[in-house]
């Protein structure tokens, strides 16, 4: 047990630790580095028995911001592929309209990487502990230690830590904010489930079918039959001798439809645009996982409690545009605001509301806040039903309309594309209003 003199004040208060972190992933290992890089003892708690042994396998990583943490991280790092290739996919039931992009610039410097977690996760607390930090592994905590209105700890089975400042990262349904009161259970609406396998390919039989080479990849957003309506999408990515596939989907919009998760995912599998890309697969990993649909209306101006700040999923910090999906940069960086934050509080020994709400202000000048900010109508543009089903059938008749050549005089695409728009059922104010708001949106 250590004594750590509050600078601003008379007392002495004992503490175990400065600074307890609450979860191992990117934004608790993230935290806990940076703070005991400062200068300050950390303790790292994590509930599963090895970091990252209970993620849900990985993700697209834009890992710009993890540079400013670990300078090497995209040599040093388990990181599988660079993606160089982003493909938005409009699945119907027996056809698909790809938007295809490549750019070998987005390799160098490294714009976003695919992760496995288990790999990525145990990297990072090994990171932390070089750092300083006490992991510690397999623990998990009941509840936070308030006194006279301030977070002095937290509590494990019978034990009791001791600290100036609880950092929680303890996921989507944050029990923290909950008992803290900076969060009630979040309404199915902003939730959604995702389920997702791991299948192995060959390395060269994924490059060839993929069309990626020298550790580049792929990453695909689908929306449409790849969720049987769903709201919600599907995501394709290449790992380095694997591929992570699956559908994540608004829990209430699952509810209503009476479809499983999981026979969702199956059918994802077998749809002919997709089957060829797996074939001969080895099926390494699958799972189900409860994460954020709605991050915009999840983050608030309430994050800090004094003595408490709260970061990364369990704050809310997930952007779903449609176009991409980002948690872990944003994971990070909310990582970085608070321990900016914290260290400020720990040098000046105030650990107030005030002290604790400098975190608000950093977030609102770093990228998180802004992207926050910039894409806080993306959530209810993608609520729109119709970008699900209508217009993927759309726009494959009129790519059929084009492409089918069966003998009788060809027609001007613009005929094409209003006589497909008249067969669809669609109309043209609901077409605007679409646009407008992808506009507004994105």
């Amino acid at each position: 047990r250590s004594t750590f003199l509050r600078k601003s004040m008379s007392e002495e208060v004992e503490v175990d630790f400065e600074v307890i972190v609450i979860g191992g992933g990117v934004a608790g290992c993230v935290a806990a580095y940076t703070l005991a890089g400062q200068g300050h003892e950390v303790l790292l708690i994590e509930r599963a028995m090895e970091p990252g042994s209970k993620n849900l396998s990985g993700g697209v990583f834009y890992c710009r911001v993890m540079e400013q943490v670990f300078p090497d991280f995209i040599h040093e790092a388990p990181v599988e592929r660079r993606i160089t290739r982003n493909i938005v996919s409009l699945l119907n039931e027996k056809s698909a309209v790809n938007i295809d992009y490549w750019d070998q610039r987005l390799a160098e410097p490294a714009n976003a990487v695919t992760v496995l977690r288990a790999k990525l996760d145990l990297w990072l607390s090994e990171k932390c502990e070089e750092a300083g930090v006490t992991v510690m592994p397999g623990v998990k905590v009941d509840s936070l230690i308030i006194e006279n209105g301030q977070v002095v700890g937290v509590r494990a089975g019978e034990d009791e830590l001791r600290s100036h400042v609880v950092v929680a990262a303890d996921g989507v349904n944050s029990f923290i904010a909950q008992q803290a009161g900076i969060r009630a259970k979040e309404p199915k609406k902003h939730l959604a489930v995702g389920v997702k396998s791991v299948i192995a390919l060959p390395e060269k039989v994924l490059e060839d079918r993929f069309n990626v080479r020298d550790n580049c990849g792929a990453a695909y957003a689908m929306v449409g039959d790849a969720t049987q309506g769903v709201a919600g999408g599907a995501f394709m990515y290449t790992n380095k001798d694997s591929v992570s596939i699956g559908v994540v989907m608004r829990l209430d919009d699952l509810e209503a439809s009476g479809l499983s998760s999981s026979d969702v995912h199956d059918h994802l599998l077998t749809h002919p645009a997709i089957a060829p890309l797996l074939e001969d697969g080895e099926l390494l990993e699958y799972g189900c996982h409860l994460t954020i649909e709605d991050g915009p209306q999840m983050v608030t101006h309430d994050l800090t409690r004094p003595g408490l700040v709260i970061i990364g999923d369990a704050a809310g910090f997930t952007l779903n545009t449609g176009l991409t999906i980002r948690g872990m940069d944003l994971a990070a960086g909310s990582a970085l605001a608070a321990s900016t934050a914290v260290h400020a509080a720990l040098e000046s020994g105030d650990f107030s509301q005030a002290a604790m709400d400098r975190y608000l202000s950093e977030l609102k000048s770093s990228f998180v806040g802004q992207d926050m900010q910039t894409y806080a109508k993306a959530p209810a543009f993608l609520e729109r039903p119709r970008m699900y089903k209508d217009y993927g059938r759309l726009a494959a008749e009129v790519f059929y309309g084009v492409f089918n050549h069966d003998l009788r005089p060809r027609r001007h695409i613009m005929k094409v594309a209003m006589d497909a728009f008249k067969a669809s059922g669609l109309r043209l104010r609901d077409l605007i209003s679409d646009g407008l708001a992808g506009i507004k949106a994105l």
